[in-house]
């Protein structure tokens, strides 16, 4: 099921995939060119990759998409009845490869699209080119959540008590993301730099969150915290380009580290005063090093063109 536009110099198409278990995944491919594949952060739809898309559709097919209970894909109605494991959102992601007829792709991942791309060069070593890993880990997600060892134990807590209130925890949650405080308390905990963040970026973010199943959110979580990609780092051999944020609380700096340790043949760049949202703080530096990466690690054409995002 494909969909086919014209949107200036920049091609555009569309189209839904359907997995093993029936769900229909929504897919987006802008431009052409060697293709770009863009994993999700939990929780997130497309809209983080904005600059990213901006930046590379011109020469590439950067390709975004959804995944099972987020964005425009199917949102199951029992949030316990469908397969939320790591390894099968990395099959998805084969499906979407398929589907769109990406060949030999530079896999691209925000937060847990890191462990998602991670495991899919463990299904399938030799499908992709390169692998750009932004400011996520290999796993075992609240394992270093705000280099709090208590972390896990405290979302257990939080766990239990969304399966309590069932539903209705969605209706609270819809409360607290769409009122006026939302931001402000975004700000306010540090959860992204406030000088570099701009609220039209960031609010995206809060109503996709609002419209999403917290109960399937926190059942991703328990998944992404069981999954851990560390045993088969080391026979990642792909050139692979790993961006570190400096205040990331999910995924700290010697995480990020150890991950580029691992695999033999990562570059590792820092984001100086970077949160988690460092993919929409500083866009710029992430487009001038992956254009670089492009050009001399994954070579498929020369000519390097760096496009300022809007202020």
């Amino acid at each position: 099921m494909k969909s086919v536009q014209s949107r200036g110099a920049a091609e555009m198409r569309s189209g839904f995939v359907e997995t093993e278990d029936g769900l229909k995944l929504f897919w987006q491919a802008t431009g052409s060119g060697p293709p770009l594949v863009c994993c999700n952060g939990l929780g997130v739809s497309t809209f983080f990759w904005r600059y990213i898309v901006e930046q590379f559709r011109d020469r590439y097919e950067v390709i975004v998409w959804d995944y099972r209970g987020h964005g425009r894909s199917d949102r199951p109605q029992d949030p316990y009845a469908v397969d939320l494991s790591i390894p099968t959102f990395a099959r998805d992601l084969g499906l979407v490869l398929e589907a769109t007829g990406a060949r030999s792709p530079v896999l691209m991942g925000h937060s847990m699209g890191c462990q998602v791309i991670l495991e899919r060069v463990h299904q399938a070593p030799h499908e992709a080119r390169g692998l750009v890993l932004l400011l996520g880990g290999p796993g075992r997600v609240l394992s270093h959540f705000n280099n709090n060892p208590r972390s896990p134990q405290l979302f257990k807590g939080l766990h239990q008590l969304v399966k309590a209130l069932d539903d209705r925890v969605n209706k609270l949650a819809r409360v607290a993301l769409r009122g006026p405080l939302a931001w402000k308390v975004t700000k306010g905990l540090a959860m992204v730099d406030p000088l570099y963040t701009s609220k039209a970026d960031f609010l995206p973010y809060l109503e996709h969150m609002a419209s999403l199943d917290l109960r399937l959110f926190c059942e991703l979580v328990a998944s992404a915290q069981r999954h851990d990609a560390r045993p088969y780092l080391s026979a990642v051999e792909q050139p692979t380009l790993i961006f570190a944020a400096e205040r990331d609380d999910f995924f700290p700096l010697w995480v990020m580290k150890d991950m580029a340790e691992r695999i033999p043949n990562a570059s590792l760049l820092v984001l100086a005063d970077g949160s988690h949202a460092a993919i929409i703080e500083q866009p710029w530096t992430i487009n001038h090093r992956l254009e670089r990466f492009l050009r001399e690690e994954v070579p498929i054409q020369s000519g390097l063109r760096l496009v300022r995002p809007a202020s």
